[in-house]
């Protein structure tokens, strides 16, 4: 709703970005143009919050505490950028991409996470036994020293040159 307030004292969308450090300033104005706070299609009455980084915020800590699972991804409990995103666009009707975020998810002190621990069910035997066996079949030895090149390009064959061309025998 902040972004609607500064709408509403006439300051302008390029503005309203900076202050609110967003990037949807100009979709928000729109909006906001269009039909005041109310989205298209809805009752005026029903009021749709312009997500401000706060907003956001408050929501992106709530939710993360749920786990994805509560909001229909119950294949595993991780929460991806296109989920993030994805979820975004259901709770505030704006679209983000997923690099956007990501790079919202980071402004708002969330990271990359690895799991802690190994899962319960992981044989350790069976990975020392794969690793000996498929990963070395697998991998290969590798290309030797000497037919590794620096240069981008087919190096000439000595055997090739010509032996009469300019500057032979020159000295």
């Amino acid at each position: 709703m902040q972004a609607a307030e500064l709408f509403e004292q006439q300051i302008k969308p390029s503005e309203v970005a900076g202050r609110l450090r967003v990037k949807l300033a100009y979709q928000w104005h729109q909006v906001w143009r269009d039909g005041g706070c109310s989205g298209p299609g809805l009752p005026r009455a029903e009021r749709v919050a312009v997500p401000s980084v706060p907003a956001v915020s408050g929501e992106a800590g709530r939710v993360s505490g749920e786990g994805p699972a509560a909001y229909g991804w119950v294949e595993d409990q991780v929460w991806t950028a296109s989920r993030v995103a994805t979820l975004i666009g259901r709770k505030f009707r704006v679209t983000y991409s997923v690099s956007g975020a990501t790079r919202l998810m980071h402004r708002l002190g969330f990271s990359p996470q690895v799991p802690a621990r190994r899962v319960a069910e992981r044989d350790e035997q069976a990975v020392a036994a794969w690793k000996e066996a498929t990963w070395a079949e697998v991998k290969g030895r590798g290309r030797p020293a000497w037919a590794v090149s620096v240069s981008r390009t087919k190096p000439a064959s000595p055997a090739g040159r010509p032996g009469d061309g300019p500057g032979v025998g020159e000295e």
